[in-house]
């Protein structure tokens, strides 16, 4: 139904602005930390002073890691996607922000009669009759305006949607930016660790093969029997299965992190072919208390965002069980002077208003779907935060078992590579048989890959930890998908 116009201009202004004031639908306010379960300290706390996370990697003192967690933060193909989807959420939020907005649109045209004896001239397009002497041009030109007066608040309600879904997108971005700088750390740390590996079984494989010859000469000279060299081959052959093993997974290593640099299989090989050690965090490493934690990650942020979305959505659900007011005008005119044209247009302005009386309940079974949705989100969030905080407190304690382990681990290696030479030296003098020997020496592979293992797991807690804390995305650049393409 239309209808025209009564109010007085300035009672009728007052009155929309007035009604423009409210927006139906909850209020968004954001959870307290109290009604999310967030402790006022973390369980596994332990003294130390904070990293800086906004670069963690740097903390390991290793240009390599370095290099390659930079150069993932700048072309990682799932940062890629990340920005390319905040680019099309920012998108969004101005095509809603323009729907606030009145629409105009123009439209002209030119026309010339050539031929036509007459002394008159009728318009077909608007009946107009115009004098003109022999031939005769017309100008037209029209414009249409329209506008919806937000009086209930259902527009600024899908902005504000909009703005909550955009900003979690960006939370999106900064999160895998968190994830790509910690896969890479937690790859190479595994291509090193391989590397170390590899080095500790071929040494003990050298080793091996020298007392597989020495056994040989004994069994030649009658001093020992056939069963300590099947021995020694034995303990030879299993320490030289374990070499392809190893090898595959440092492949695996330094594949991944090529693919995290968005490039293929093969292309850091270079860059990781010296062996070096497991590099080593700093010592002591210190946590922010849990409330901290809240609102630095951005996985939590875009959770808590993402629940103002459908908050904000249930406004724009509830807006249309009311009246909607529509004002819109058309003008337009014709003359054979262009000059002329202004004066000769002629229009109309009509306000419209359209209610809805019967839909079948399916704009209240909307609101209830959107506020479903909305309960939906804030059980996301707030298992999203408690998630978080289990990551913390378990990365904590893995971090604090793994230098408990690694200082016993490395005591019980050097008593190894002590027991292997006196067991061997004592072997070659007959004061011991073989199999101490053999004991000995599987003792020692055993205690050097576990003080290798102890060392990469000591790095591994610390960069499960930097992530848990959700560092590594304030220094990273802006994905160039995330930048607007207009010029």
């Amino acid at each position: 139904m239309t209808i025209a116009p009564t109010l007085r201009p300035i009672g009728a202004t007052a009155l929309l602005a007035l009604l423009s004031a409210c927006a139906v639908g909850p209020d968004y306010r954001a959870p307290a930390p109290s009604d999310l379960k967030v402790p006022e300290r973390f369980l596994a706390e332990r003294p130390g002073a904070e990293i800086d996370l906004a670069r963690w990697w740097t903390s390991f003192d290793d240009p390599v890691l370095t290099q390659l967690v930079d150069k993932s933060l700048a072309a990682n193909l799932d940062v890629a996607v990340a920005g390319a989807r905040l680019r099309q959420a920012r998108a969004s939020l101005r095509q809603a922000q323009g729907g606030a907005l009145p629409s105009l649109s123009a439209s002209g045209s030119v026309s010339r009669s050539i031929g036509n004896d007459g002394n008159t001239y009728v318009d077909p397009s608007t009946g107009q009759t115009i004098s003109r002497g022999g031939d005769t041009t017309i100008f037209r030109a029209g414009f249409d305006a329209s506008w919806e007066a937000d009086i209930f608040g259902g527009i600024r309600r899908s902005i504000e949607a909009a703005r909550a879904n955009a900003q979690s997108s960006e939370a999106n971005l900064h999160f895998t930016q968190v994830s790509v700088a910690s896969e890479v750390g937690l790859n190479y740390l595994a291509a090193r660790l391989a590397q170390v590996r590899l080095d500790i079984a071929r040494r003990n494989l050298a080793t091996q093969d020298e007392t597989v010859e020495i056994v040989g000469w004994r069994v030649q000279a009658g001093l020992v029997s056939s069963l300590d060299l099947e021995q020694a081959r034995q303990l030879r052959a299993n320490t030289a299965a374990t070499i392809p093993n190893l090898e595959t997974s440092y492949n695996n290593a330094v594949n991944r992190i090529a693919v995290l640099l968005g490039e293929a299989p093969g292309a850091v090989n270079g860059l990781l072919r010296d062996p070096q050690a497991v590099p080593l965090p700093p010592e002591a490493i210190g946590a922010a208390i849990p409330a901290e934690i809240v609102q630095r990650r951005p996985d939590i942020a875009a959770a808590e965002r993402t629940l103002a979305a459908e908050t904000a959505r249930i406004g724009v659900a509830t807006a249309q069980l009311y009246p909607a007011l529509r004002l819109s005008g058309s003008f337009s005119g014709s003359d054979t002077s262009l000059g002329d044209l202004p004066s000769a247009m002629i229009g109309n302005l009509v306000a419209g208003i359209t209610a809805p009386i019967f839909n079948g309940g399916q704009i209240r079974a909307q609101i209830e779907g959107q506020r479903a949705s909305a309960d939906a989100a804030l059980a996301t969030y707030r298992q999203t935060v408690l998630t978080a905080l289990e990551e913390v407190e378990n990365a904590l304690t893995a971090l604090t078992n793994a230098e408990r382990r690694e200082r016993e681990v490395i005591a019980a290696a050097e008593a190894a590579e002590n027991a292997v030479i006196y067991a061997r030296s004592q072997y070659r003098a007959g004061l011991i048989d073989f199999q101490a020997l053999l004991e000995s020496e599987r003792s020692l592979l055993s205690a050097q890959d576990s003080r290798a293992s102890a060392r990469a797991d000591r790095a591994n807690a610390t960069v499960q930890l930097y992530k848990a804390l959700g560092g590594g995305w304030e220094a990273a650049p802006i994905p160039a998908t995330a930048l607007s393409t207009r010029p």
